[in-house]
């Protein structure tokens, strides 16, 4: 069976929560983990270039299997020699399965053992995602982590239909171990739903198995915010502590504050340039929509706590005007604040553990993410949900 290629060194640790320092080692450079990871669906992290990307502290940068199959496609990734060169990023990249995108599609595609067949929403033909065609396309991507094709449900739906699932998961994580022929690290996905007894089984079947480390997906797919966080802590320390875990497509800087006290390491999420285009940042004082009125006439910066380009730069009615006139530097300038608002958090989040006091540091940042969420109206905060 194939051996381990992810070199993965747990650090200090917290003594009052389950966080965790760490360091993985890449081919194309190392993750100081816990670590959020730029989501850049299609070999772009949408309006921002490497060096932005750099600027914010991104590590690693996370691409789409499914989409990337569809567009460019298999054979422009192997005549350029892969996604680094192909979108300029020297840092390590992720790239999910497709697992996800099948579970979206649930109108368009059929799933059995073989696999999952969909229309191509790029020229409507047919097409099969298999756990051995999800690792060729992979391959092709070449990414430094490769995720295994799982089967996500809605995290709420009956046992039956997750048993179903989780035990088709851990059939195609087993092929696609076998199938892999590169040097790229792949991880297994934990499934389960909100089940805990599934998700106890799902760890223990997979954890038996040279996976390079461990994911918990089929969360913030119908669960609620309390038993995701249930789920985290349970989960997270049924998986093995000498290899990476990561929590997938989750969430808020709130989440990620929970999720590394149970010892995730890894996370990603659309949120901070999703919402980031709709006209919405993630503040030390509250989220900000900076298309409301107030903003208009705010000449401060978005956030007087952030060192990103920016808030050094631009004001919040500088913004709000971009934003009102549909110019696309608005959501950049908001995308790039917003990434360096998550990997800041994530770098406090290191410091804290090394210093041993995450625990404190955790207590702090979600009183304050509580108690900022809804305020802020005077200069255009929005009053969203956690």
């Amino acid at each position: 069976m194939a051996p381990r290629l992810l070199p993965f060194t747990p650090g200090a640790s917290d003594a009052a929560s389950r966080a965790r320092r760490g360091r993985v080692v890449t081919a194309h450079g190392p993750i100081e983990t816990p670590a959020f990871m730029a989501v850049g669906t299609r070999a772009t992290v949408t309006g921002l270039t490497p060096a932005d990307l750099a600027e914010v502290g991104a590590q690693v940068v996370l691409g789409n299997t499914y989409h990337l199959m569809l567009r460019p496609g298999p054979d422009l990734f192997r005549r350029v020699g892969g996604i680094h060169r192909f979108m300029g990023w020297n840092g390590p990249v992720l790239t999910d399965s497709g697992g996800y995108q099948i579970f979206s599609l649930a109108a368009d595609r059929t799933v059995g053992e073989e696999g999952a067949r969909f229309r191509s929403y790029v020229d409507g033909r047919t097409h099969l995602l298999s756990p051995e065609r999800s690792i060729e396309m992979q391959t092709a991507i070449g990414s430094d982590i490769m995720m295994a094709l799982d089967v996500c449900l809605d995290s709420t739906a009956d046992a039956t239909a997750l048993r179903d699932a989780m035990e088709r998961t851990h059939r195609w994580a087993l092929r696609s171990l076998a199938a892999r022929r590169s040097e790229q690290a792949l991880f297994a996905i934990v499934q389960g739903g909100v089940n805990a007894d599934l998700r106890r089984e799902s760890a223990g079947v997979l954890a038996e198995h040279p996976f390079d480390g461990f994911a918990l997906g089929g969360l913030a797919v119908g669960d609620t915010r309390a038993e995701r966080e249930h789920i985290t802590h349970f989960a997270a320390e049924l998986l093995p502590a000498d290899r990476p875990r990561y929590l997938m497509g989750v969430g808020t800087p709130a989440d990620l504050v929970h999720a590394v006290s149970a010892g995730i390491d890894l996370f990603d999420c659309v949120l901070p340039t999703h919402l980031a285009w709709q006209g919405t940042a993630f503040t030390s004082t509250g989220r900000v929509r900076i298309t409301r009125g107030p903003a208009a006439h705010a000449d401060v910066p978005l956030d007087a706590g952030c060192d990103c380009s920016t808030c050094a730069k631009f004001s919040r009615a500088y913004l709000h005007h971009l934003f009102k006139c549909s110019e696309p530097l608005g959501p950049r300038l908001l995308s790039l604040h917003n990434l360096r608002h998550y990997h800041a958090l994530m770098a406090e989040a290191r410091a804290a553990i090394a210093l041993g006091n995450y625990a404190a540091f955790a207590k702090q940042k979600l009183d304050a993410i509580d108690r900022h969420e809804h305020s802020d109206r005077r200069l255009g905060g929005a009053a969203l949900p956690g």
